[in-house]
Parts: C-alpha cells; structure tokens; sequence
C-alpha cells in the first residue's frame, strides 16, 4: 500500500520525504520531519489511525493528515476527521484521487 500511496503522491508531482511502516515509526517521523502533508493508512501491523491522529494531536503536530480507508469505514472515517484529519480517499483508490486531495490541502507551485 505504501508503495501505490508513494508512487500516486510523486506522479502529482510532490515530494515524499518519508515513508512509515508502522504506527510508531510514522509517529517518530511525523515529529522529527514535520511534513506539510501526512497520508495515513487507517491500519498498521501496530495500531490504526486513531491512535496515531491521537498522537500526533497530543504532540502537537501541524501538518494535514490526509486518512486513507477502505470502503465502507464511514465511522473510521468520521472519527478520522473529528481526530483532526483534514480529508480522507477511500480504497480502492486511483493516483487521481490521491492527487486531488492533496491538491486541496498543499497545491503545487
């Protein structure tokens, strides 16, 4: 999943400056990089999205969380958004959409 989120984000032309394979990594690096925008897979082999939106919440993190979910997850998705995620994209998911939502929230220059 990292590799298509990945490769969706360089196709819009941004940058990754980090990838995460699990929940505490993704929380360490969100801290130490401080990305502009963070896409979150809403399941890690060590805990879900929400823990991590908490996390990041409690740190105090700036960036945008972009929640990623597979279809059908509405209350994942809404307790994603009332955690602070600013959108979502469902799964299945084409390098389009992913584009697009990151568009809204840190457009190209």
């Amino acid at each position: 999943m990292r590799v298509l989120i990945r490769e969706a984000i360089e196709q819009g032309e941004y940058n990754v400056i980090g990838e995460a394979a699990t929940g505490e990594e993704a929380i360490d690096m969100a801290i130490e990089l401080e990305p502009d925008v963070i896409t979150l897979d809403n399941i890690l082999p060590d805990m879900e999205g929400s823990d991590i939106l908490k996390a990041l919440n409690e740190d105090g993190l700036k960036s945008k969380v972009i929640l990623i979910s597979g279809v059908g997850q509405e209350e994942v998705i809404q307790e994603g958004l009332a955690l602070g995620a600013v959108d979502y994209v469902t799964k299945p998911f084409t390098s389009e959409q992913i584009t697009a939502v990151l568009g809204k929230q840190h457009p190209v220059s």
